[in-house]
């Protein structure tokens, strides 16, 4: 029997393939998602609110800025939003892995997860 982790990778894994089309790096998602901790079994820290400005600073500062190293631009807003578009205003759940792992790639950061 699957743990709880490879059963979350493996939801991430299908709202990647079924909401943007892509064939997931499995690797890097499993990197992806051991590396936000326990937040991934609390409802509320495993989801990413698109409409909630505190929120999506957070992915800026915490992950973008200091998880990737990335300097402050409006680079990085626009991938947020590019993002949470993408996933559709209609989806209420939105994955903080998912999300995560999108923007690791659209930033070529994928050796951050090395």
């Amino acid at each position: 029997m699957a743990n709880k982790r490879d059963e979350l990778i493996e939801k991430y894994a299908t709202a990647l393939r079924e909401k943007f089309g892509l064939e997931p790096d499995m690797a890097l998602l499993k990197k992806v998602t051991i590396g936000l901790g326990p937040s991934i079994y609390n409802r509320d820290s495993a989801n990413v609110s698109g409409t909630d400005e505190k929120e999506l600073y957070r992915v800026k500062h915490n992950f973008l800025i200091g998880k990737l190293g990335l300097q402050e631009s409006g680079d990085l807003d626009a991938a947020i939003r590019e993002v949470m578009n993408t996933y559709g205003a209609s989806e209420r759940t939105k994955y903080r892995a998912v999300i995560y792992y999108l923007l690791t790639r659209k930033f070529g950061k994928e050796a951050v997860y090395g």
